[in-house]
């Protein structure tokens, strides 16, 4: 909701409203800023999701239809990003700045301007760094209990407490404490109090980038790995943007940059993924600037965690042959007539996880790369951060069991079916036979070693 302080007049009130519905569309939650849509990796699951406004349990089971009804699921991968989370320091700082400068340049006399300068207050601290909020738990504990209603036969209290259950972890705050989430959805819901489970921290598994030496050399510690993005952020559409925040602000130009402008942005995006607020920040942007910053942080996410440079996604592959190895494990155990030993394992990473793993296995791959200067003919582009990697973000590999041998696999990402990338015709389905998705990924399967496809090479001059 948008806050409206005890000492507000009736003029400021009524002003506000006017920009509020200024900003809005007629049929929008007022509740929910106009420009939501395009906060990118700061999103709220449930505005990916949007049936779960209403119900935040809400589950359609009919998204799973295996093609008989002999069809049983014997095991299930998810791979799952953090619940929402504080700002990062890095980005504290810039926040800091930012407000700041509005508190002690900005000359403009409308009314939100006057509620940033006169009663909202900076209680970001450097200290948060990226640590996870009330709401991220909720989302690790909301989607669980989602979980085991899509797949009651594998996330079971008696798998649970059979140790067939499996939970691993990025070392990072964030990731253990929503990981701690997800098992006390599982144990509230069946009302579980005489035992606690274990989890194991992997970050071989859930932060292969930070050990992928040719990626942290190659592109993450490289500027010129992100050329295309530092030109976009200097470039016309940027420009605008920032401009336009200037004047609305009554500030120089020259004072607002593109760190001033992302960290006003950032300021909107939080202080509603965090507090469901709608913040006076948002009113510095129009849905065009938030289309204009949303490409920009596509752009970045393009070019340092997706399709940009092949080692982002060859940086995965670690991570891909664990997913695969899970899934034969269990093929084999079903297909021999075994307990599958490892009904359910819950990863829970980063999305620097998925995304490279996303772009491995071919999905949201446009027909032309992102680049500085097709921000206009990419407006209809499927790789959008926003829809992909929300908070929360999972991605799950269905395994079923048909009888006769006949195993198939079904993807999911953010619980909605997705089918596999590049699957030849009749192989189209949502969930293909398992051996048509290992054949469409053999030359993976065959190689994609991480050691070598991370090991450093003098003669290495792909950048």
């Amino acid at each position: 909701m948008l806050l409206i302080p005890r000492e507000t007049t009736i003029f400021q009130f009524v002003t506000t409203l006017f920009c509020l519905l200024t900003y809005a569309k007629p049929d929008d939650d007022l509740n929910i800023p106009a420009i939501a849509k395009y906060f990118g990796p700061t999103s709220r699951y449930e505005d990916v999701n949007l049936n779960l406004k209403e119900d935040i349990l809400a589950v359609n089971t009919s998204i799973l239809q295996p093609p008989s009804a002999q069809c049983r699921q014997i095991h299930l991968t998810a791979i799952i990003r953090h619940g929402t989370r504080y700002p990062t320091s890095k980005n504290i700082k810039k926040m800091q700045q930012m407000y700041q400068l509005v508190r002690e340049k900005a000359s403009g006399k409308e009314s939100w301007l006057r509620e940033i300068q006169e009663h909202w207050r900076m209680w970001y601290t450097e200290d948060m760094d990226g640590r996870l909020v009330q709401k991220g738990a909720d989302d690790h504990k909301h989607l669980a209990v989602r979980l085991s209603k899509l797949f009651p036969s594998l996330i079971s209290e008696e798998k649970l407490r059979g140790g067939r259950i499996k939970f691993i972890t990025s070392s990072k705050h964030r990731c253990v404490n929503s990981t701690e989430a997800f098992k006390a959805g599982l144990t509230q819901l069946w009302g579980i109090q005489d035992v606690q489970f274990n989890h194991t921290v992997n970050d071989a598994l859930m932060r292969f980038f930070d050990r992928c030496t040719r990626f942290v050399q190659d592109v993450l510690n490289n500027p010129s790995a992100v050329a295309e993005v530092k030109r976009f952020e200097k470039g016309p559409e940027m420009r605008t943007v920032r401009e336009k925040i200037a004047d609305r602000l009554g500030v120089e130009h020259s004072l607002i940059t593109e760190d001033m402008a992302g960290a006003a942005f950032d300021l909107c995006a939080y202080e509603f993924t965090i507090n469901a607020v709608t913040s006076p920040w948002c009113w510095l942007f129009d849905e065009a600037d938030a289309q204009v910053v949303e490409y920009a942080n596509d752009l970045k996410e393009f070019w340092k965690r997706g399709y940009g440079h092949d080692i982002n996604r060859k940086s995965s592959c670690l991570l891909f042959h664990d997913v695969f190895s899970r899934l034969e494990k269990a093929a084999n155990e079903s297909k021999s007539g075994q307990q599958v030993t490892e009904a359910v394992t819950i990863q829970v990473g980063h999305a620097d996880t998925l995304l490279p793993l996303l772009t491995l296995l071919g999905f949201f791959n446009d027909t032309d790369a992102l680049t500085s200067t097709n921000y206009l003919t990419q407006a209809r582009r499927s790789f959008r951060t926003g829809r992909m990697l929300p908070y929360a973000a999972n991605f799950l590999l269905a395994l079923f069991d048909c009888g006769e041998g006949e195993l198939r696999l079904q993807p999911l990402l953010n619980e909605r079916p997705v089918p596999f990338p590049g699957m030849v015709d009749g192989q189209t389905s949502s969930m293909p036979l398992y051996r048509d998705v290992r054949a469409r990924y053999r030359e993976l399967l065959q190689g994609c070693d991480f050691e070598s496809e991370c090991q450093l090479f003098q003669h290495d001059a792909e950048l």
